[in-house]
């Protein structure tokens, strides 16, 4: 009866470690794989927007299909900090030709694909901050594994996370 006990032991161990745990790397590299993808590609957005000065739907559809050809679901936040030039004079200073303080404002997501339906482009001009983020929103198979493996619950979690951003080095035209 303990020979029995110990063999049911043994197979169940050795069908998790031939089985369960090659699978369970083979997820993670895919995950690895995923997000190199999805980091490239944000940044070859990101550089593209930045050099061109102009933010296009389709730009910004083509990048959202190159995501999305990583067979996982993305949450795409893009925050443009638009410089507001201020061409005023400072009176308070000793010399008075000098130019007035510079001020940024910023838009989000929502306002950006509203802008891009109604004209199809959004130009920007030197100055402007670009900022792209991208979480996936899907459980992925590797995820899973570390849920159930570690134990490990939650939202806040995400296997392929990807963040880019600078500075617009061109008027859009």
């Amino acid at each position: 009866m303990e020979n029995t006990f110990v063999t049911i032991i043994a197979i169940v161990l050795a069908a998790v470690l031939l089985f369960i745990f090659p699978l369970m790397s083979m997820s993670q590299r895919t995950d690895d794989v995923s997000q190199l993808a999805v980091q490239t590609a944000t940044e070859d957005f990101v550089i593209d927007v930045r050099t061109s000065g102009k933010l296009t739907e389709d730009r910004l559809d083509e990048f959202i299909t190159v995501l999305y050809s990583t067979g996982n679901s993305y949450d795409v936040q893009i925050s443009i900090d638009v410089l507001d030039e201020n061409p005023g004079k400072k009176t308070a200073q000793v010399s008075s030709d000098k130019v007035g303080e510079n001020i940024t404002y910023s838009i989000y997501t929502t306002q950006v694909q509203d802008n891009l339906e109604n004209n199809g482009y959004m130009l920007l001009k030197e100055g402007d901050n670009i900022n792209v983020s991208v979480k996936n929103t899907n459980t992925t198979i590797a995820q899973m594994f570390i849920n159930v493996f570690y134990s490990i619950t939650g939202n806040d979690t995400y296997a392929i996370v990807a963040q880019s951003s600078g500075i617009v080095t061109a008027t859009g035209k």
